[in-house]
């Protein structure tokens, strides 16, 4: 019985490139029957959110397996992304993206690159959790969890050993973000420990970044951030060659989603130049996660063997290297015409058993005994850099939780003022219930004292309790 996919065609060169891909399905008799749905600009035209129309989501969600198209996501405004939406509310917790150079066929230089990109995909600063909250002052909140580094980590090692891999790198910035990124850092070393037989090293991220510019060869399989994860993949997909060569794939427990890594290029849309690889390529990690091994590799092999032949579309065009300019129809009819053919020099990605979709029994608390002791409050000041006047508001108010310093962005301005710092119109001033670590206050007393700041006259604008776990703080100290 046929394998029910949803297919969505997208915008930009979205339709040419899915139109050739699915041209190329068919004729490998893949067998999957597919659904048709619109998503993407045309539905915000509609004013559906995310740009998916409730047919859409039935659809998706009876198939469980998507095959989209890029795209468009306007910049600095508008709509959420789409991507970020599915990824979300399908619970996609992990992005998988091979990255594999073809050389000598396609120019790059890094003959040896083959290296595999697992990125978090729920979390970090992609959640899209931002708030104006003043006129000078924006802020993106950076969301990471014990649960998904974990379950991440185990996904990336179960990959690493399911496809014959011997080295798996973390990448993160817990030198700065000691709690969000510190959380993945410690779950990598913590699940790399049931896999002795995978050689795991750690880098931080700009650190590791520039090696894997200059050096991609020596990597083989990078578990990172969402967006670390993001810039990565793609600076690795350029190193191969061309970004219009990548796939990826998106996994959850119940849903998966298979797209290119390139975006929906309207500059070149409706010319039939756009290069189908990137997709096609994730139509193969789509065929392999159903289980259809076969038509998978019969597909891989008849695009590398076309690659071989030097049909090539215009992005990877080479008049030293290349035999013919292929249109985006042409490239793919062209790999029709070599289904069942074996590629002679370039070795393609391992077809190899996916790896399971949960890579670990689930994240267990330790249940830690957690004590409120304070709370962070972030006002509106719009009197200039001298809080003299709001310290003195603050420190008249009556609560167990005492006015213990104030800060913006990180930096200490009371009671130790800095050397300089430049104009903001918000600060956070720190209350605190010295002495009482070991019992704690009641939370209703958060509650007086931001009614007791309002009723001064204080225009309060946020406010992040302070909680102690086993002991341990759980926020930063600037």
């Amino acid at each position: 019985m046929s394998v029910p996919v949803t297919v969505a065609y997208g915008d930009g060169v979205g339709p040419e490139i899915m139109e050739a891909v699915l041209f190329v399905l068919k004729e490998a008799r893949a067998d999957v029957s597919i659904e048709t749905v619109d998503i993407g600009h045309s539905q915000y035209k509609k004013e559906w959110p995310s740009g998916i129309a409730p047919s859409a989501w039935e659809s998706i969600s009876r198939t469980r397996l998507l095959l989209k198209a890029p795209t468009m996501t306007p910049q600095g405004g508008g709509h959420k992304s789409l991507n970020v939406a599915l990824r979300q509310k399908l619970g996609l917790y992990v992005n998988v993206r091979p990255c594999v150079s073809y050389f000598p066929v396609v120019g790059t230089k890094h003959p040896n690159l083959d290296v595999v990109i697992i990125r978090e995909n729920e979390e970090d600063t992609y959640s899209g959790v931002e708030h104006k909250l003043s006129e000078d002052t924006h802020e993106c909140v950076k969301i990471s969890t014990r649960s998904t580094s974990e379950k991440i980590c185990a996904y990336a090692f179960n990959y690493a050993r399911a496809h014959n891999r011997k080295k798996v790198t973390c990448f993160a910035k817990d030198n700065i973000m000691k709690m969000t990124d510190g959380i993945l850092h410690s779950s990598f070393d913590k699940v790399a420990k049931g896999y002795p037989d995978i050689e795991a090293n750690y880098y931080i991220v700009d650190v590791g970044m520039a090696k894997i510019a200059s050096n991609p060869e020596d990597f083989d399989v990078v578990v990172t951030t969402n967006l670390y994860g993001d810039i990565v993949s793609d600076i690795v997909s350029l190193s191969s060659g061309s970004i219009g060569l990548t796939g990826s794939a998106n996994i959850g427990d119940y849903y998966a989603m298979f797209e290119a890594v390139h975006g929906s290029a309207p500059d070149i849309a409706g010319q039939n130049v756009a290069n189908p690889s990137g997709l096609l390529n994730a139509a193969v990690q789509m065929l392999v996660h159903i289980g259809q091994l076969d038509r998978a590799g019969v597909i891989r092999n008849a695009f590398l063997k076309t690659l071989e032949d030097g049909v090539h579309t215009a992005d990877i065009y080479n008049e030293k290297t290349s035999l013919r300019k292929a249109s985006t129809m042409e490239f793919a009819q062209a790999i029709v015409g070599n289904l069942g053919a074996t590629p002679q020099r370039l070795k393609g990605l391992s077809l190899g058993k996916e790896a399971p979709s949960t890579g670990s029994p689930g994240y267990v608390s330790s249940n830690p005994r957690r004590v409120l002791v304070g709370v962070d409050v972030t006002v509106h000041w719009d009197k200039g850099t001298d809080i003299k006047e709001l310290v003195g508001s603050l420190s008249g108010l009556s609560s167990e939780l005492k006015l213990q310093l104030v800060y913006a962005k990180g930096l200490e301005l009371w009671p130790k003022a800095p050397y300089s710092y430049t104009y903001v119109d918000l600060v956070s001033c720190r209350f605190y219930a010295e002495g009482k670590e070991e019992e704690g206050v009641d939370g209703r007393e958060v509650g007086n004292l931001l009614l007791k700041m309002e009723n001064a006259g204080i225009d309060t604008v946020k406010m992040v309790k302070l909680y102690l776990y086993d002991g341990g703080q759980g926020f930063f100290t600037p």
